[in-house]
């Protein structure tokens, strides 16, 4: 984030100087001291037991106060017949020499030697510390784009793979900048992107993973074509049209559905703006991808009609159960009404939520429920 310091990577450590990057490293990025302090614990030890394999129960022994660590190897009191594992077992005779208290069956903490303990400590720490460094900026990186899920940004081309054409994109600056993966299912077909190249993208959704997060982006959305009209038309961008519902076919045609609650505001108009710049400027922005805008209503038979432009709608029969309809058009707009391979019939269809059985005038069809009921024409 802007303003907070970067802290440096350690060089090389003593334990004092573990224990300040700790206090640092919780100050500055918000990591507990104790869950680092864990972490290099668990490193240490299991370093001690890689270099002295026969060696079974190490523990560390953590003195805040005063920044010591020490470690111990844990052994075993046993009797002197009994003893035959040097690494592990210690004979009560020998264990007395340090304590007097000690008897058989106990455990004994000898202390390993201070200079090898530092050596591991130091190695192991800072090891440790930078790990914790860079989960905590991958984690600062994760919450700035977590908080843009289903918003647009700016991203510049980096790399465009030539086996399957994935387009890696730079997203951010400093610190906070990420690579995302602009699939080839998520690209507009027909449209050519080129490294270096600025790309609006639609932040889809942002996951974890052991690599830093994840940003799933896309040109496809229909989420992508709603923010753009609420950055160009400030009536959707503070809610006095609201779109209601988006159906599109990236890089060929959408169809979204506006209203407003303010009666004296034109839903349509605002958006197609003045002399027609507002809807142009995206039009542009998708590369001359075909938008249709017309108005929501609460009557079905109202806007699956609306839906349907720019055929006309000579009548609209709904079904008595489930979300069909029967639509008739004019005799000479029935391949309008339709559209090629039946694009505007589908998008239509997705953006009502019905499914549209469209008839010409002349049609002279049977029961109109059973009509009703079939599949749309495609």
């Amino acid at each position: 984030m802007k303003g907070k310091k970067k802290v440096k990577e350690p060089a090389g450590m003593n334990i004092p100087e573990i224990f300040a990057a700790l206090a640092m490293l919780e100050k500055e990025r918000g990591i507990p001291q104790t869950f680092m302090m864990d972490k290099i614990i668990q490193a240490v030890t299991t370093a001690y037991k890689r270099d002295h394999k026969d060696v079974e129960n190490v523990i560390v022994d953590v003195d805040e106060e005063h920044q010591r660590l020490k470690m111990y190897v844990q052994k075993n009191v046993v009797a002197e017949e009994d003893y035959v594992d040097p690494f592990n077992e210690i004979p009560v005779e020998e264990a007395k020499t340090i304590s007097a208290r000690y008897e058989i069956g106990d455990v004994v903490n000898i202390p390993v030697d201070n200079t090898e303990f530092g050596r591991i400590a130091a190695g192991n720490g800072k090891q440790v510390i930078i790990q914790g460094l860079r989960e905590a900026e991958r984690g600062m990186v994760y919450d700035e784009f977590n908080s843009k899920q289903h918003e647009i940004l700016t991203g510049v081309v980096t790399r465009i793979d030539p086996r399957t054409n994935a387009v890696s994109l730079r997203i951010g600056t400093g610190t906070e900048s990420t690579e995302a993966l602009l699939l080839s299912g998520e690209q507009v077909p027909g449209e050519e992107l080129v490294e270096g190249q600025h790309v609006k993208v639609y932040v889809v959704d942002v996951r974890r993973s052991t690599r830093g997060p994840q940003i799933l982006i896309s040109r496809t959305h229909p989420g992508l074509v709603k923010r753009l009209f609420e950055l160009e038309v400030p009536e959707i961008y503070d809610g006095t049209v609201e779109v209601k519902s988006i159906a599109r076919e990236a890089g060929s045609r959408t169809k979204m559905a506006v209203w407003s609650a303010d009666e004296n505001v034109d839903p349509i108009g605002a958006c197609v703006g003045p002399k027609g710049q507002r809807v142009a400027a995206i039009v542009d922005e998708l590369r001359g991808e075909k938008i249709d805008i017309i108005k929501w209503s609460e009557d079905p038979a109202q806007f699956i009609a609306a839906a349907l432009a720019p055929s006309d709608v000579v009548d609209v029969m709904m079904a008595e159960e489930g979300k069909a309809c029967r639509v008739i058009v004019p005799d000479d707009q029935l391949s309008l009404a339709i559209g090629k391979e039946g694009q505007n019939a589908r998008l239509a269809a997705r953006l009502t939520g019905y499914k549209i059985d469209i008839k010409p005038e002349s049609y002279q069809g049977e029961d109109d429920k059973e009509i009703v009921d079939e599949e749309p024409v495609q």
